[in-house]
């Protein structure tokens, strides 16, 4: 694949993380994740002004765009930031995207 083909599929795989990124209140999940580690969906929720479901959906959300991971423990489910991955896609994609966008200056 080369290079140019290589860029438009890293901006395909990076949707859904820009999904992520797109929302106030899944950033606002993101540093209750930064700031606490590991948490429950009843801790998330206890910290931000959202229903338990609205947690939950976001959660999913960001669950399949590899931006947090879950545990299982027991009868909980505890969600943690899980981007290193995704952050790596996105570096890429913005080296690439410099070597092919001219500058303005």
């Amino acid at each position: 694949m080369n290079e140019q083909a290589h860029a438009m599929q890293l901006m395909k795989d990076c949707i859904p993380i820009f999904t992520v990124l797109s929302d106030e209140n899944r950033h606002l999940i993101l540093k209750l994740l930064l700031e606490n580690g590991a948490m429950r969906v009843n801790d998330i929720t206890e910290n931000l002004h959202l229903s338990r479901p609205a947690v939950s959906h976001h959660l999913k959300i960001m669950l399949s765009a590899n931006a947090v991971s879950v545990e299982q423990i027991g009868k909980e489910r505890f969600y943690s930031l899980a981007m290193k991955d995704e952050i790596e896609k996105m570096g890429e994609l913005v080296e690439l995207m410099k070597k092919y966008c001219p500058s303005n200056a």
